[in-house]
Formats: structure tokens, sequence, C-alpha cells
């Protein structure tokens, strides 16, 4: 008899332990998906694949990027890339003629406009068939969602 009552004693135990060893169910509650609004990216009144007069270039590489959705609201800019595709020529040691090559300068920046050095540098160099890129572009909603915006591409000729 006492081995049945503490096999039923013992089986009892293990039955109850079970139960507090499980593990808890994770309640998940959807949250609705954040949808970025469609928000277009500006540098003066210019747009992605803009192609711009070099004095329209050298005035452009000073302004702020500006973000705005259909309805006007403006985006405050978190950070940026910037890439600038400079135009150079080199000699051919072999043919003896001049060669175009491109050499990229790029960064992340947080702050627009660009930085003042970057500003003067590109002003001065600055010649047709180079390249502005600012690409992504995060920026943030009033409500604190950080999201990406279009690049924007600048061509000079």
């Amino acid at each position: 008899m006492k081995f049945y009552l503490r096999t039923f004693f013992c089986f009892c135990l293990v039955a109850c332990s079970y139960n507090l060893f499980a593990q808890n169910k994770e309640i998940i509650s959807k949250e609705p998906k954040f949808k970025p609004p469609v928000v277009k990216t500006y540098l003066g009144v210019n747009q992605n694949g803009a192609e711009v007069t070099l004095d329209e270039g050298i005035q452009l590489v000073g302004l702020p990027l500006k973000i705005t959705d259909e309805k006007n609201n403006q985006y405050p800019v978190i950070s940026y890339q910037f890439l600038y595709r400079q135009k150079s020529y080199i000699l051919n040691d072999e043919s003896g003629k001049k060669e175009k090559v491109f050499t990229i300068s790029a960064n992340r920046f947080k702050e627009t406009p660009l930085p003042k050095l970057w500003v003067d540098n590109i002003r001065q160099r600055l010649q047709p068939e180079e390249q502005l890129y600012f690409f992504d572009i995060v920026v943030k909603d009033k409500e604190g969602r950080e999201f990406f915006a279009p690049e924007i591409k600048i061509t000079t000729k």
C-alpha cells in the first residue's frame, strides 16, 4: 500500500510541477505597420536627375536639402550621404594622350547644408559633367519615426 501511495504522490508532484515550469505564451499585439509618407527631395528648386549650368551648380552646393510631402509639410533631415563626382584628366603613358577620369569624394553628414569646407572646395573646383549626389537621406516625421527620402543627383553641363 505504501508503494502505491508513494507512486501516486510522486506522480502528482511531477504533474503539478510540470505546469510551474511551463513557458508563458508571449502576447503579441499587432501594431499597424508604419507606411512612410510619399515625399520629394529638393535642392533649391531642383529634383533628382536635374542638369544645371555651372553657375547654378556653384549656388546649389551651399543650399540645404528640403524634404516635403504633397501637402507641403517639411521634414527635418537627420542624416544623409553626399558624393561629389569630380572630373579630372590623366596622361596615358602608352598613347601619350589625355584621358578623362572621375574621382569620388564622399562622406556622411548630419546637418544640411554641407559644411563650409566642402562647399568652398566644390565651388572652386566645379566643372561641367560633374555630379552632386545626395543619397541615404534619413528624415523624421512629427511622431519621431525615421524613414528614407528619395535621393537626388544633379549633373552640371
